[in-house]
């Protein structure tokens, strides 16, 4: 195949391909009439090939019909350089990897503005690359870049400190430790899939006050919810660009003002988010989110990087979950009994198994109904410590009949409580082994609207 003129490759291009600042195609009929085309998408196939997002230009896909010779133009974003593609046209794509990774792109973008299904991708149009020319700018500027890290060596350290841990507590602080100090990322969360829910729970934070653990977001939605449910890593570099075509991309205040939901943490003024699904033995188990105000924070390097560490804390996750159903000996140290005279009032709704302490709310779902469940054996025989596996097997719980998740939820519950500073609290005793402590004396309710 003849190669590209010039010393430029596509690959030298890869911040023009981040959809910050929209290309611009210039094609002709048969005639030489010109048409000019902003691109809301181009994409990078391989060192020869683009594809062009076919959405709403008409004009343009009929004159590459009549004339397969186009003109791209594509701008850097990090310092305004400007480069000058002359394409022929190949072929068009209807379906295929390359298809479904740009319409999840593209609807993830539109519904972070309430836009969802409005900018469906038709087709991708695929041109090969016949040269690259670099051209003056008026505004080119000097590149501002992160320090340099060799990404390879810090997603392989992280994935040692991953392995390392044996429970999901110690697997979810590696990883979100070791993308702060080996990443600089400082703003992430980690969500697991419950499908009984069909919703991401949030049962790790990072850099976000409160830590919105136990938050949740509809699986599908948003840039969260398309990882989720396409199974790919989707990144948006730009989010101004995004909001100009709609509202602010997170509006928590109808979530603040519900009594029973946790608002879902996030910047307001982030630039860049990526999410990437945790999969293990092919099955999604939850997104792994971060959020810069940087534009085009998250390279290629990075998703690559962050793909690896996301599928070793999955497959590590998975593998605490048996682990915890594995009782460790019984330790010498035992949950001593309450001192406090101080009232603990507990009210425990069955219809969502929501459950508030001194009127404030914990948590609802399966992870309400465990904590309502220790609490009634407490006020029945005064029980301060608990197995995973007599939990699992107790069928009065009715617990999803998902068995991967146990764990994170006693996690997520232990957590939640720990965050609130409330009477109540869980400890861990070893592995498999859950301790209950109660700051005064239980008072339970049940069924109260």
């Amino acid at each position: 195949m003849t190669p590209i003129s010039g010393d430029l490759t596509l690959a030298d291009l890869e911040a023009c391909f981040e959809g910050v600042i929209p290309s611009i195609i210039s094609t002709a009929d048969a005639d030489g009439l010109p048409n000019i085309s902003y691109l809301s998408h181009v994409a990078m196939i391989d060192d020869r090939h683009v594809a062009l997002s076919n959405q709403f230009f008409a004009k343009t896909a009929a004159n590459i019909r009549l004339n397969p010779h186009a003109m791209l133009l594509l701008v850097d974003a990090r310092n305004s350089a400007q480069y000058r593609l002359e394409l022929v046209f190949a072929h068009t794509l209807e379906a295929g990897p390359l298809f479904a990774q740009m319409a999840m792109q593209i609807d993830a973008s539109s519904a972070q503005v309430g836009m969802a299904g409005i900018m469906k991708l038709r087709n991708l149009d695929v041109f090969r690359v016949t040269s690259i020319a670099a051209i003056p700018s008026q505004v080119q500027t000097a590149e501002t870049r992160r320090p340099k890290r060799n990404r390879l060596a810090a997603a392989a350290r992280i994935a040692e400190a991953i392995a390392a841990e044996a429970d999901a507590d110690g697997i979810i602080d590696a990883m979100l430790e070791g993308l702060r100090t080996e990443f600089g990322f400082e703003h992430g969360l980690l969500l697991q899939l419950y499908e009984e829910r069909n919703q991401l729970i949030t049962i790790g934070s990072m850099g976000y006050v409160p830590s919105g653990i136990g938050s949740d977001i509809p699986f599908d939605e948003g840039v969260i919810g398309a990882a989720a449910a396409g199974g790919r890593l989707v990144k948006l570099s730009d989010m101004s660009r995004i909001r100009r075509f709609g509202a602010a991309v997170r509006d928590s205040s109808a979530d603040e003002n519900r009594t029973r939901a946790i608002p879902l943490p996030g910047m307001p003024d982030a630039m860049s988010q990526i999410a990437v699904p945790l999969i293990a033995a092919g099955v999604v188990r939850g997104v792994l989110f971060l959020e810069s105000r940087d534009r085009i924070a998250f390279t290629g390097e990075d998703e690559a990087a962050l793909a690896m560490i996301a599928s070793q804390a999955a497959m590590a996750l998975a593998l605490s979950e048996k682990l915890s159903l594995e009782t460790e000996p019984q330790r010498p140290v035992r949950i001593q009994p309450p001192t406090s005279e101080k009232t603990v009032q507990v009210v425990h709704h069955r219809f969502d198994d929501s459950v508030f302490v001194d009127g404030d709310y914990v948590i609802k779902g399966v992870a309400g109904r465990l904590l309502a469940s220790m609490l009634e054996q407490h006020k029945e025989s005064g029980r301060l410590e608990f197995t995973n596996r007599e939990i699992r097997l107790d069928a009065a719980l009715k617990l999803p009949d998902f068995k991967d998740n146990l764990e994170t939820r006693l996690l997520l519950l232990r957590r939640r409580l720990d965050e609130k500073r409330l009477p109540i609290r869980l400890a861990r005793l070893g592995r498999g082994r859950i301790g209950l402590l109660i700051e005064g004396q239980l008072r339970l309710s049940k069924d109260v609207m």
